[in-house]
């Protein structure tokens, strides 16, 4: 069974926004499709799918009973059709007065079209409310140093899985070092096992190894000139080493075989972790709750492993680095009355993350984006894992949001075709770095 659209990382960073000054202009204040139920209450969008939908619901409707003038009326959108339904809603301006968004590329957008409030002096006059969030949440939240959004839900970094079983009957360690994981490809093609598991027709999971790479040779900043638009940002040597690196790797049979046509989505990938037809696998943190639940008691027996990603001989990021998800994020409309606005931010800081909503991401398997709860994970069945995953997004120096998401949508999509392309090896990485390239500024 696939997971709920809010817990996965199927969502894509949003098709090319239409320009927003070609936009029919209409008069401020929220109106419309996303309108409130009029007073002093405000509107807000938000993802369905179980058992997030039913969380924020019960959040709302605890917010609502205690502020019986100021309420929120909320509506739950598949994650497609809410992509759609958004960006014509704000290209309209009619947004609802809480924006449900991923931060990054199609946050910037957003904010360089003055379609959603400035929230850096209002946490500044909150600074609990920021200290309860972690850190490295914020970044992409942030454009131009100023906050555009508040992070919400809970945090989804990349994690290195590996099955124990069979590095138990290889004799073989989790790879700490790029050289310990290509000797691991050769151990397990002689054994007739596929090193790692793949689905490459979805393309964002490729993704996640080039994210990787790149901190690891690189460090943070070599992306962090991309997301700038930095002129050859590209062309930097790392990108360079890093596909070159990769292709070493897909030349080496470390991919099972036909990685190209299996997806993501049909959690394709995850089976073959689990039933031992593949060795080790990178995803996203989301797909241990899958695994305990479709994976024959793999995660119940303790055979699942994990660890960091490997280390580089030379390079320049931090080991500690992580990439993935930092959260998911809530904005508000630049558009809403005033009166909404007070209503939204009363409930960004009472309703999102109260005490009840952090209970139930934790029963559900995930690590709210919260200091503090550490107590909280350690009661956990699943507190080995849950609380691996905290301590990597605590302590991450540095926490890449995932690259299509950071991105803007034209330069996301290139990107993904790109990769696609690197990893059959139709194009060099030199080639991969100068379609990119151009890709800057778009």
């Amino acid at each position: 069974m696939k997971q709920p659209q809010t817990s996965r990382r199927s969502f894509l960073a949003l098709a090319a926004l239409t320009p927003f000054a070609a936009m029919a202009a209409t008069a401020c204040g929220t109106s419309g499709p996303g309108a409130s139920s009029g007073g002093g209450g405000a509107s807000m969008w938000f993802l369905s799918g179980q058992p997030n939908e039913t969380t924020e619901q019960k959040a709302v409707d605890a917010f609502n009973q205690a502020n019986p003038d100021n309420k929120i009326t909320i509506t739950f959108f598949q994650n497609d059709a809410y992509k759609t339904k958004i960006k014509t809603a704000i290209g309209a301006n009619q947004a609802p007065t809480i924006i449900y968004n991923w931060g990054g590329g199609t946050l910037k957008t957003y904010a360089e079209a003055n379609q959603v409030e400035d929230l850096t002096s209002w946490l500044d006059s909150e600074p609990d409310l920021k200290k309860k969030f972690f850190p490295s949440t914020f970044g992409a939240a942030t454009v131009n140093g100023k906050i555009y959004a508040l992070p919400n839900m809970y945090v989804g970094p990349i994690v290195f899985f590996y099955n124990k079983e069979l590095f138990d009957k290889a004799g073989a360690q989790p790879p700490q070092t790029w050289d310990d994981l290509m000797s691991l490809v050769k151990t397990f093609n002689d054994m007739g096992v596929a090193p790692i598991s793949l689905g490459g027709q979805s393309r964002w999971t490729s993704m996640m190894w080039l994210e990787y790479l790149l901190d690891r040779i690189g460090g943070a900043e070599v992306f962090n000139a991309i997301f700038d638009g930095k002129p050859n940002a590209w062309m930097d040597p790392a990108v360079i080493e890093t596909g070159t690196k990769i292709q070493e790797l897909v030349s080496a049979n470390g991919f099972i075989k036909g990685f190209s046509s299996i997806t993501a989505d049909s959690n394709a990938d995850q089976a073959l972790l689990y039933t031992g037809k593949a060795a080790m696998m990178l995803h996203g943190s989301w797909t241990y709750g899958s695994m305990k639940k479709d994976g024959q008691n793999f995660v119940q027996n303790g055979k699942l492993g994990y660890v960091h990603f490997p280390t580089v001989a030379g390079g320049k990021g931090d080991p500690k680095n992580a990439a993935g998800n930092p959260a998911n994020y809530q904005s508000i409309s630049a558009k809403a009355s005033d009166k909404e606005k007070e209503t939204a931010k009363k409930y960004l800081k009472e309703g999102i993350m109260s005490d009840a909503v952090i209970d139930a991401y934790i029963n559900s398997g995930s690590v709210p984006i919260i200091n503090g709860i550490e107590d909280k994970l350690a009661s956990s069945p699943d507190k080995d894992f849950l609380s691996f995953v905290y301590d990597t997004a605590k302590n991450a120096p540095h926490f890449q949001q995932s690259w299509d998401q950071a991105l803007s949508p034209t330069a996301a999509e290139a990107l993904l075709n790109n990769i696609d392309q690197l990893f059959l090896k139709s194009i060099t990485p030199q080639q991969f770095a100068e379609n990119m390239n151009a890709t800057l500024g778009k």
